[in-house]
């Protein structure tokens, strides 16, 4: 998995509720398309954000659970919601309730995967916030986080209030 660094712990709360953060991959999750808003939120530029991994956002307190409930749900051909903690470039952070979904070529072909985000309320983070550090913490029983297989991971997301809730 993917540690993305510095991390400030400091969290920006500047998305406005009448913003909608939008971002497109490929199917190997490269990004593609990068709206207005995930720039001036993550405080990326456009350019730093096309062509790289989707996951260069990715805040090392999101538990790995989080990531395999979200492709299974998707190889599924279910749309995924959930909170999500992403990374700023500065290290800051931000909350944004996601929704991913698949995108289909005319023959029905995935070609990506389409993300919308919405600025959540501080009650969604607050149970995020207590659920993920549930999730974290089942992870770190095992071994390091970075050593740990899929088969482990979807073991442990099999077994979690987030593969209860499908």
């Amino acid at each position: 998995m993917r540690i993305n660094m510095p991390v400030t712990q400091q969290e920006n709360d500047s998305l406005r509720e009448d913003e909608l953060v939008c971002s497109k991959t490929n199917p190997k999750g490269i990004i593609t398309y990068a709206n207005a808003a995930l720039c001036r939120i993550s405080g990326f530029a456009e350019k730093e954000l096309l062509g790289t991994p989707h996951n260069i956002m990715r805040h090392p307190d999101m538990p790995r659970m989080a990531y395999a409930w979200m492709w299974d749900t998707l190889n599924r051909g279910l749309l995924w919601q959930a909170m999500v903690k992403n990374r700023c470039k500065n290290g800051n952070h931000y909350w944004v309730d996601a929704n991913v979904s698949r995108q289909y070529s005319r023959d029905g072909c995935i070609i990506g995967y389409l993300s919308t985000r919405r600025k959540p309320t501080h009650a969604q983070i607050a149970e995020a916030e207590r659920l993920y550090a549930s999730l974290r913490q089942a992870e770190g029983e095992l071994e390091a986080r970075g050593k740990m297989s899929a088969e482990v991971v979807m073991g442990l997301y099999q077994n979690s209030p987030l593969y209860q809730a499908r």
